[in-house]
């Protein structure tokens, strides 16, 4: 499995090796051992599979705040999406940077969002299917939301009109966010 790092520390891009001949493929989608080995300490406890059915359906940008944030590992294994992760963390030298990554079913790779990060994405394709991990439950009261076209971040979507839900319509902006995440240094 390569590890691709992006701009922003801790967002890591995985291409997992990929074998195929005449009957499919084969690939590991994840490994603790081999992330542990690119230095990521994750413990998955909970899986989430989505279905979107309508291409331009956007679904973020969410996190679940402190104490019970969560790291994610995403990828899409039916469509395609613009996988986007917005960096939350005050005093960050990326803070309210993002980085858009395309997934789909055709290129196998995967998103490593960690904690501190705002998270979402859009359908490129009708019958889109979104899995992630996480390393902690969810939780409701957690649980958090800022609006996908905040002019503070920015993210080049590359729609005007998409598909949202009320919640995702009615997210409030960065700066009117009870957002509680710090930058540490070395995350």
């Amino acid at each position: 499995m390569k590890m691709i790092h992006t701009k922003l520390q801790g967002l890591a891009i995985l291409e997992p090796r990929v074998f195929a001949d005449a009957r499919g493929w084969f690939y590991e989608s994840w490994s603790a051992c081999k992330l542990r080995q690119a230095g990521f300490e994750y413990e998955f406890v909970q899986d989430n599979h989505s279905s979107s059915l309508s291409k331009g359906t956007l679904r973020g940008l969410h996190f679940q705040n402190n104490p019970s944030a969560q790291g994610k590992l995403v990828r899409c294994t039916r469509g395609a999406i613009l996988d986007v992760a917005v960096d939350l963390r005050r005093g960050s030298p990326t803070w309210r940077q993002w980085v858009a990554v395309e997934l789909n079913a055709n290129n196998y790779l995967q998103l490593l969002v960690p904690k501190g990060f705002a998270h979402g994405f859009l359908t490129l394709t009708d019958d889109a299917e979104v899995q992630y991990k996480a390393d902690a439950p969810y939780s409701p009261e957690h649980d958090r939301s800022i609006r996908w076209n905040d002019p503070e971040i920015g993210v080049a979507w590359g729609i005007s009109t998409p598909i949202l839900s009320e919640k995702d319509a009615k997210a409030p902006f960065l700066s009117e966010s009870d957002v509680n995440f710090e930058f540490l240094g070395g995350q």
